[in-house]
């Protein structure tokens, strides 16, 4: 079996409706652009807050992709 290079990634998907959604979105957004996608990993949560009431859930999502080896 040959060796494999990965490319690790951080990114923060949002939602204004639960952390859960905002992690699938940081996940559904990268795989538009970037190809082979293989783990994802929610390594923070938080939130934004207005008047002290929660307006947006935000999830740091580490995403690893492997690289393609050119023939």
């Amino acid at each position: 079996m040959a060796e494999s290079v990965y490319k690790i990634i951080e990114l923060v998907g949002t939602s204004t409706e639960s952390w859960e959604k905002a992690a699938a979105a940081a996940v559904e957004i990268a795989s538009q652009s970037l190809r082979d996608l293989r783990i994802a990993e929610v390594v923070k949560l938080d939130m934004h807050l207005e008047n002290g009431k929660i307006c947006t859930y935000r999830a740091k999502v580490k995403v690893s992709f492997k690289y393609k080896v050119s023939d």
